[in-house]
């Protein structure tokens, strides 16, 4: 019998921080302007209009709960389940609607001012952070963090978010170029 994966707790914090500050920085972003994001979440015409307007208000502040349970032990498990399944919903409205060929919804991923539309690569973007925080529902090998620790958290989590943020504005860039080549 194989013995059961642990997750070493530096890299599961590493983990759950970078999921947590995606989440953050999402909820400020459509808090910012939420008569904007009721827009974009409308266009998505996935709900009935009152569950609609009642839900995209609720989602930021659902975002920002997962945000901050995520860095509880207590609430990991649960905030973990809602983050995976709010990523989820992400994706299959967006591929929902990228199979009714509605290719020029602004994603809402990047707040109010972001026009930037729907695309594939965003299913399997949300897909993929997904699984990656389901790992932080295994096991978590229970010892004391060090500086050691500490370090790789903060230098991780710096990294992790700019090579979220390059990979993100470099599928922008290619999105763009080929909708410019399809354009002649």
């Amino acid at each position: 019998m194989m013995p059961a994966m642990r997750l070493d707790p530096a890299i599961g914090l590493l983990l759950v921080a970078a999921v947590a500050l995606l989440f953050a920085s999402a909820s400020v972003h459509k808090l910012r302007d939420l008569r904007r994001f009721d827009e974009i979440f409308t266009a998505y015409g996935v709900l009935p209009a009152l569950t609609r307007w009642r839900l995209s208000r609720a989602i930021p502040v659902l975002e920002l709960a997962v945000a901050a349970g995520l860095m509880f032990d207590g609430s990991r498990p649960y905030a973990t389940l809602a983050g995976i399944g709010l990523l989820l919903l992400y994706a299959g409205a967006i591929g929902m609607n990228l199979m009714r060929g509605r290719r020029d919804l602004a994603c809402g991923c990047g707040g109010p001012d972001d026009r930037r539309p729907i695309a594939p690569w965003m299913v399997g973007r949300n897909l993929l952070i997904a699984m990656a925080l389901a790992f932080a529902l295994a096991p978590w090998t229970v010892r004391p963090l060090n500086f050691t620790d500490a370090v790789t958290i903060v230098f991780g989590l710096l990294t992790l978010a700019l090579i979220y943020l390059c990979a993100d504005q470099m599928m922008n860039y290619l999105q763009r170029a080929a909708q410019l080549r399809g354009s002649r």
